[in-house]
């Protein structure tokens, strides 16, 4: 394996319980599938990982040189970020707390190699030959 790419969001105005439901459909997925994935899911954050990710894939190629086709999400994480706290009027001049909570993503891609399928007969053949 080499370099890992990061790539991060940061104070995304949603709540990271709601991101995560995205994030773990693409953890640990290639990045064509991940990117197809992103594309058809009808969720406000999944356009928000979908930039993201296409922007870590950009990084991989200018700064690396790296091949689109070998990229896999090694790690992704969403952590809370800051609430702001709001307050919304009641009946009977009370008031209930609005908690508006923010959401950070960390994004790390890496590289990796293609295996090919080994054919059992023909090693058994060449194991035979010798």
């Amino acid at each position: 394996m080499s370099q890992e790419i990061v790539a991060k969001l940061r104070y995304f105005r949603q709540g990271p319980r709601k991101m995560r439901l995205v994030v773990d459909m693409i953890r640990g997925r290639n990045v064509a599938r991940a990117l197809q994935i992103l594309e058809l899911t009808n969720k406000k954050s999944a356009r928000a990982i979908l930039k993201l990710l296409q922007s870590a894939v950009a990084n991989a190629k200018h700064n690396f040189s790296l091949n689109e086709d070998n990229l896999r999400i090694s790690k992704i994480t969403v952590d809370g970020g800051p609430v702001l706290k709001r307050w919304m009027p009641k009946a009977h001049g009370r008031a209930t707390p609005i908690r508006e909570r923010t959401s950070h993503i960390n994004l790390y891609l890496s590289e990796f190699v293609k295996k090919e399928k080994i054919n059992k007969k023909k090693v058994k053949e060449i194991k035979v030959k010798k």
